[in-house]
């Protein structure tokens, strides 16, 4: 989207670069050395530049539409990445503590006889 908007951009430069540059007629508009067909009068000069400044413009906006897009994008994986941070950190300090209890609870079934490898059942 941002290379399509700047690559209008640049189109409409071009153009109006070539058109001040040839431009030597009362009423004529030429552009990379031809003249354009059909402008006869100022007032078509003029709107041929207004038909330039608008695909200028709307090359500019399609450029602005797609860096705040990318931007938008970077961000929000941005959040997603520290949101997954923050759950597995919560998920290691979870493992921890269910480590220690379970720790205990061996302990704890150690010294009645049974064996410290059996104290739990097996979830199968």
């Amino acid at each position: 989207m941002m290379f399509l908007g700047l690559a209008l951009a640049v189109a409409a430069i071009v153009v109006a670069a070539a058109v001040v540059m040839d431009n030597t007629g009362d009423a004529q508009i030429s552009a990379f050395g031809d003249t354009v067909p059909g402008i006869t009068s100022e007032w078509q000069v003029f709107l041929a530049g207004a038909v330039v400044a608008i695909l200028f413009m709307a090359g500019m906006t399609i450029a602005a539409f797609g860096f705040n897009r990318s931007v938008r994008i970077r961000r929000e994986l941005r959040d997603l990445r520290e949101e997954h941070e923050e759950s597995i950190h919560t998920l290691e300090l979870e493992k921890r503590q269910l480590q220690r209890e379970l720790a205990r609870v061996r302990q704890a079934a150690a010294p009645n006889g049974a064996d410290p490898g059996r104290s739990v059942p097996s979830s199968r």
